[in-house]
């Protein structure tokens, strides 16, 4: 059967409002039934008081409609009624007695209990029968849990409680007026081990010192909108919890790769429904997208809503998680409903500043609580209920992205799909959303140009509060290598791109379980270029450039340097940025001798960092001035090396020749002069940037003597000697 076909619709419109039909019809029989019941359980009323009044006619009898009316005006006076109420009828009174009402009878009660049980067996199953069944309810706690809503459905029930109980003072129920009430009673209703306490079907007002049988009870406003037909997920869960429709495009095939994994979850969780132990699937993976999108493809496959709860959104006192438990479990038996666990992989407990171990909490949750559960987290957590399931999630491969790209919205052709996938690494939601924004944005190349953009829109989120993004403005005109650095630097451009018809098309990938990833090291002395060649690729290949502040890496508690470190790295694995460590040596350099705990942790910490270099898949630079200072097994793992040496006087020329902006006004400039300033390229362009705001003092143009004060300046900056000969400027005589 087709869920989205309209008749199906119809037809399950018709069902419900028969089944709402044929349940207020119930409850109407139950509530007649409750009413004569605690009528009859109530004492004689008191003779109505005499009021003067004109004779009747010689033999006429005051009539039954006569009597029922002098009731409801009493009834409504006494209880402040704004209403009549219709009650059932009575019998008559007798003439003998005109002032006092009829009792309510045995066989009148028995009569309507009769039209409560065939009303209960005519029809689908009503609520409040459903309700007692799955929560193993017995009849005389089915019955109390009736007097309880019914003083929420019907405002006479608490005054007729307040008679049958013989005190004025108390229009509710209670324990005590239901063990004469109803049949089979049991002192054991109301234990906190029974259902109606421990799934929180009503609430107790014991104020200080009152015996509990005589306190107040009241049903939970859910409990009583589900006994009046209206099932909706529990207000006091629903601030927590996120429906999934909200974070995932239902419409969004899985990819093959994902469907293996769920079906498997699909597989496991049929199996396990209905057994002794809660069924727990945990779902492992970094892209926690994925995770979810499989998630909520299992979920529908069985028939289930599924809601994500963030795990920091778990009480951290024991009662509040508790109160949480048995509300969710209520919940998953009342509605065909799964809850997704989201926790924070990066989570955990390190040095001085303690935080609370999620893990911890989604284990003593799952302890306390039954259902069907996902969690989803980076890493597998051991002991996490007594039954469940790991399964490793990975987002889509590159092959699989690509058909998305061509089936998606934005309809892209075969080789914009294959640019796009050996460039971002992103889920089938990521891409369905990125098509629709660009859906019918023009054709070739402008159509291409707008989803890269969007593409790096997507991805630059988690980076910014991680790293500082740079703005690639430097191009290959604007920077001065050897010809062997240049032709490093443009094959690590052309690898970037050619990547996934390497990996993919021509099997590598399905050799190689590591090191698919490009990783470059830039040695060389400061301002030799390093950063502008990280600049340069970035513009050439249309990335973000994140440069990595160590200051808010590097920690001194430990296990802190390697969480932030994950953090970038599977913040990059997207696709759309590149990483430049400056000042790699602080980070990566040789492990030591291990003297003390100190060592011992510095040295886990480069481990992990050789580790997460050769497992990351994106382009990561690194740059040093102390080649000598980077562990040698860290130096296997690069794909290049890149030497930026000092450059020379023919280069320092040529650095000078494009080192000031079309636009600055220059004068004549001897550059070859110029070059035999032992200056690197980072120097060169602070004396360039100097002069010229000192040409803009003097109201002219940027000159020799204006570069050579500049460059006098640079050389003091840097403490190294002077000879004033170089920085003195004799302007070359004019030939005739």
């Amino acid at each position: 059967m087709n869920a989205d076909d309209p008749t199906t619709h119809t037809e399950d419109e018709a069902a419900q409002a028969a089944w709402e039909g044929s349940n207020a019809e119930f409850l109407a029989a139950a509530l007649d039934w409750l009413r004569l019941r605690l009528r009859q359980l109530a004492p004689d009323e008191p003779p109505a008081p005499t009021v003067p009044r004109a004779a009747a006619p010689s033999g006429s009898q005051p009539t039954s409609e006569s009597t029922m009316a002098r009731r409801r005006r009493r009834w409504r006076r006494e209880s402040g009624a704004s209403a009549p109420i219709a009650l059932p009828a009575v019998t008559p009174v007798s003439s003998a007695d005109p002032g006092q009402p009829a009792r309510v009878t045995d066989a009148e009660v028995a009569a309507a209990f009769e039209r409560l049980e065939r009303a209960r067996e005519a029809g689908p199953t009503p609520a409040l029968q459903m309700l007692a069944e799955r929560l193993d309810l017995t009849r005389f706690e089915e019955q109390l849990l009736l007097l309880c809503a019914a003083s929420d459905l019907d405002t006479s029930i608490g005054w007729l409680c307040s008679r049958a109980s013989g005190d004025p003072s108390r229009p509710h129920p209670s324990f005590a007026l239901a063990m004469r009430l109803f049949d089979d009673p049991a002192w054991a209703a109301l234990s906190p081990e029974r259902p109606l306490r421990l799934w929180r079907l009503i609430e107790i007002n014991q104020p200080g010192g009152e015996p509990l049988t005589s306190s107040a009870l009241r049903a939970d406003e859910r409990i009583v909108s589900f006994v009046k037909g209206l099932n909706y997920l529990d207000d006091r869960l629903a601030p927590l919890l996120v429906p999934f429709a909200a974070l995932v495009t239902a419409g969004s095939p899985l990819p093959a790769s994902q469907q293996e994994a769920a079906a498997t979850v699909t597989a496991y969780l049929q199996q396990a429904s209905g057994g002794p132990s809660t069924p727990v699937v945990q779902l492992v993976g970094s892209d926690s997208t994925s995770n979810q999108l499989i998630a909520n493809h299992v979920a529908r496959q069985i028939g289930l809503h599924l809601f994500r709860l963030p795990a920091e959104q778990l009480p951290g006192e024991s009662a509040d998680l508790l109160t949480l438990s048995r509300l969710w479990e209520r919940e998953s038996v009342l509605l065909p409903i799964a809850l997704y666990l989201d926790v924070d992989a990066d989570d955990r407990t390190s040095g001085e500043h303690p935080e609370r171990d999620l893990r911890s909490a989604v284990r003593r949750f799952l302890e306390r609580t039954n259902g069907m559960f996902f969690v989803g987290s980076r890493e597998v957590i051991p002991q996490l209920g007594t039954s469940g399931i790991a399964v490793d999630v990975a987002k889509p491969l590159p092959i699989e992205q690509r058909r998305a790209w061509e089936a998606g919205p934005a309809a892209l052709d075969a080789a914009d799909a294959e640019v796009l996938a050996g460039q971002f690494n992103l889920d089938v939601a990521t891409i369905d959303a990125v098509s629709r924004r660009v859906a019918g944005s023009g054709e070739g190349g402008a159509r291409l140009a707008r989803v890269w953009r969007a593409c790096l829109t997507s991805t630059r989120p988690r980076l910014d509060l991680l790293a500082q993004r740079l703005d690639s403005k430097a191009g290959w005109d604007n920077i001065v290598l050897p010809d062997e650095a240049l032709g490093l630097l443009r094959e690590i451009a052309e690898q970037v791109r050619s990547r996934s018809r390497v990996y993919d098309e021509w099997g590598f990938r399905a050799r190689m379980s590591r090191g698919l990833g490009i990783s470059a090291l830039f040695a060389g002395e400061s301002g030799t270029g390093k950063t502008m060649a990280a600049d340069v690729l970035a513009g050439e290949l249309g990335l973000n450039l994140y440069r990595i502040d160590l200051s808010a890496v590097v920690s001194k508690y430990i296990g802190e340097t390697e969480k932030n470190l994950r953090q970038l790295f599977d913040a990059a694995e997207d696709g759309g940025a590149i990483l430049f460590f400056d000042e790699a040596d602080a980070l990566f350099g040789k492990r030591s001798e291990v003297k003390d705990s100190h060592d011992r942790y510095a040295n886990i910490e480069v481990n992990y960092l050789l580790q997460r270099m050769e497992a990351f898949e994106g382009l990561a630079i690194l740059a040093t001035n102390l080649r000598s200072a980077l562990d040698r097994a860290f130096l296997r793992r690069l794909r290049f090396v890149v030497t930026f040496p000092f450059p020379g006087a023919e280069e320092r020329a040529e650095i000078w020749r494009r080192v000031f902006p079309r636009e600055t006004p220059l004068a004549e400039f001897d550059y070859a002069r110029l070059g035999r300033l032992n200056l690197t390229g980072g120097s060169i362009s602070n004396v360039a940037l100097n002069a010229s705001f000192a040409a803009v003092r003097g109201g002219g143009e940027v000159t020799m003597p204006l570069v050579l004060d500049a460059a006098r300046a640079e050389f003091r900056k840097m403490d190294r000697p002077i000879n004033e000969a170089d920085f003195r400027w004799e302007a070359p005589e004019e030939v005739a």
